[in-house]
């Protein structure tokens, strides 16, 4: 998940990092914006004018020096700005995450379902990152790769920007052992353990993916640790790690994971009241390798259970 680093001259707020939008040159023929106001406005029709208007008022609203601009300020076509990310009514998530392990190089989280990583949409100081950079006031944390906001389990952040590189080599090279669990129907036509190797590609709706033809982009690894009635307990060993590829190969196989609401079909979409007592069926256990910094052999583990056995016998979770 490599991103950009953090520009030195802008400070982050409440563990938040300020957001950058490059303000377009104008189009020959075309009228430019008189104002930044009139820029930001078009740009972001979600926040209403007198609400940008607000922001710069207020000093929340910087040139790439780290200055405040004012609400007069003019369009500079080519220049950057940046922004600190409002939510209004944000949900609070109140499940707690827990610190596994903590040195001067990583940190692991053991993340609650339903809690995003980072911030975006309609959560922002209840993300995994946020939360940690304020609980152990580490401004520099970055997570290393993803997990859904859905799954729960072990999420890895390095400590020092000039070794995020390297960490994040590890996933892109698929250098990292990752193991989950999930809770599933139980299946009498397939063959356990089985191999799913398909093409994933976005679907028309923007959260979720679907199988295409083509070369394979997802590879992953089933077992089937147990059985009790219609349901069973899976685990699960990816070695690509494209977005909801687990959910997406389960649900292709006829075993969508328990209380899953985009696969096979949307019960309802992101921006739906979450349903605490119905989280995904589907943890993120194990994460294993051999740490570029250190040289160490790393092994952690989430310490949170999926409802195994079931409380009951219905299939469609």
């Amino acid at each position: 998940m490599p991103r950009p680093p953090r520009h030195p001259a802008i400070p982050t707020r409440n563990g938040v990092s300020a957001s950058c939008v490059a303000l377009p040159s104008t189009p020959k023929g075309a009228a430019p914006w008189a104002r930044l106001l009139d820029f930001l406005a078009q740009r972001f029709p979600h926040v209403p004018r007198d609400g940008w208007s607000r922001r710069l008022d207020q000093g929340e609203v910087l040139d790439d020096t780290g200055q405040a601009l004012p609400v007069d300020a003019p369009f500079r076509p080519g220049s950057r700005v940046f922004y600190y990310r409002q939510v209004d009514a944000e949900p609070v998530v109140p499940l707690e995450e827990t610190v596994l392990y903590a040195d001067d190089h990583l940190v692991v989280a053991d993340k609650p379902h339903f809690l995003p990583v980072t911030p975006g949409g309609r959560h922002v100081q209840q993300t995994l990152l946020v939360r940690l950079k304020q609980r152990l006031g580490l401004d520099t944390l970055v997570p290393l790769h993803r997990l859904d906001r859905e799954t729960a389990g072990v999420v890895l952040f390095a400590v020092r920007p000039t070794e995020r590189n390297a960490y994040q080599a590890l996933f892109r090279t698929h250098a990292v052992t990752k193991v989950y669990e999930a809770v599933a129907p139980a299946s009498r036509a397939l063959q356990f353990p089985l191999r799913r190797q398909t093409r994933l590609a976005r679907a028309p709706q923007f959260f979720r993916q679907s199988e295409v033809p083509g070369d394979a982009n997802t590879d992953t690894w089933i077992e089937c640790l147990a059985q009790d009635g219609a349901f069973a307990h899976y685990r699960l060993t990816p070695r690509t790690g494209r977005q909801h590829q687990l959910r997406v190969h389960m649900a292709a196989l006829g075993l969508p994971i328990v209380n899953d609401l985009f696969y096979p079909k949307v019960v309802h979409g992101p921006a739906a009241t979450d349903d605490l007592t119905r989280p995904l069926q589907l943890l993120a256990r194990t994460l294993a390798f051999t740490d570029p910094v250190t040289g160490q052999a790393r092994h952690f583990e989430s310490a949170r259970q999926l409802a195994w056995p079931p409380p009951g016998d219905d299939a469609d979770g």
